[in-house]
């Protein structure tokens, strides 16, 4: 089977993107309605999001570079900052993998307890954060009945934020992989293309956006996750203390511009990843 035949079965299995917002196929403005509708939104989501991060960005600039530079050359400060990003980036990598084939199995094969999977796989969702550490302390902590004691480790770092991040690459590509029209596969494994080559080029392509929007939210929510780790990973500096652990002590010590400081580096670390993520899909994409 020919690359190109292989792109045009895939090309009819990708869901059709919704026409872009703004103007119509014929080019028009907005109408009014549609102008006052944004407007609201554009508010709303200023007053909620925009206006805060401002705040926050405007504390953290008070005290010029300098702020910036005591908290990147603080020995702990630079530590928590160095876990917390590595670790998400980790178990991000993780999600990806492992969500991907847990959306694929949910939605290509039946099997029993199928049901109860898809419920189980939202409790991270419903559960608070912080009854979440409480059962990774009872099932991974020095009474564990598992045998299992992982507490005041970077492995119960790394597993506290697995535990919350689960849900997202797999509730993102779930509902993309059951849209996917199956004939595009079939047409292509009756002209000779292996499973592989189906996967690579003509799966993947139409899945990647959903991975990607699962893998940027699953950063996020790892990077500024507080409390499935708090009781688990001992909170300690220079070993297991993340940067949400560090920015709340900063603030109990009565140093709101370094805490802020410290908010606006993983908030620019977390812009670029998720760009550095939006490059790679496309990419993903137009290879395919």
């Amino acid at each position: 089977m020919t690359p190109t035949t292989t792109v045009q079965a895939g090309r009819s299995a990708r869901v059709r993107r919704p026409a872009r917002l703004g103007r119509s196929a014929s080019g028009r403005q907005l109408t009014r309605a549609s102008g006052l509708g944004l407007g609201i939104a554009m508010l709303w989501f200023s007053l909620l999001v925009l206006i805060p991060l401002a705040a926050v960005a405007a504390t953290a600039a008070e005290g010029g570079w300098s702020t910036f530079s005591r908290a990147l050359t603080n020995e702990a400060t630079a530590a928590a900052i160095r876990l917390t990003v590595l670790t998400a980036l980790g178990v991000t990598a993780v999600n990806v993998v492992m969500g991907t084939l847990i959306a694929w199995v949910l939605v290509r094969d039946r099997f029993p307890g199928q049901r109860a999977i898809e419920i189980i796989i939202d409790v991270p969702f419903a559960l608070p954060t912080i009854v979440a550490g409480l059962v990774l302390l009872s099932l991974y902590g020095p009474g564990s009945p598992l045998g299992v004691n992982i507490a005041n480790t970077r492995i119960a770092v790394f597993l506290a934020f697995l535990f919350v991040t689960t849900p997202f690459v797999v509730r993102s590509v779930q509902p993309v992989l059951a849209e996917l029209d199956r004939e595009a596969e079939e047409a292509a494994a009756s002209l000779g293309a292996s499973r592989f080559t189906i996967f690579r080029r003509i799966i993947l392509p139409s899945i990647a956006p959903a991975i990607a929007a699962g893998a940027t939210l699953s950063f996020a929510r790892a990077v500024g996750e507080y409390g499935s780790l708090v009781l688990l990973s001992g909170n300690l500096p220079l070993r297991t203390e993340v940067a949400s652990v560090r920015i709340l002590s900063s603030i109990e010590n009565d140093n709101p511009d370094n805490a802020a400081a410290v908010a606006v580096i993983l908030l620019a670390i977390s812009l670029v990843v998720i760009v550095l993520v939006d490059v790679l899909q496309r990419r993903v994409v137009r290879r395919g």
